[in-house]
């Protein structure tokens, strides 16, 4: 799957990309037709611990899967985000399916 990502404000470094990117991978284990993903990482300057969000949209033949996730570290954000696409991904696959 091809992965776009984007950080905002800040550079990420080649290791969190790779987590990212190996993330989303696995969701292709629940549905094979993801033609490719857009991930935004963003710092928020907000108060409190979870000041790290990341948006993820999923494009997939005839709708887009978007999630969005605040953590206090990119990976636990990316962590949740991806639970939340495999979630939207089994319900689009089932409606899909029924059709």
């Amino acid at each position: 799957m091809k992965v776009q990502m984007h950080s905002v404000h800040f550079d990420a470094d080649q290791k969190l990309l790779d987590f990212i990117q190996k993330r989303l991978d696995k969701l292709e284990t629940f549905y094979d037709r993801v033609t490719e993903a857009e991930v935004i990482l963003k710092l928020n300057n907000k108060d409190g611990v979870a000041n790290k969000t990341v948006e993820v949209k999923l494009f997939v033949p005839g709708t887009t899967l978007f999630t969005q996730e605040d953590a206090a570290s990119f990976e636990a954000a990316t962590d949740a985000a991806t639970d939340g696409l495999r979630r939207q991904i089994t319900k689009y696959k089932e409606k899909s399916v029924s059709h």
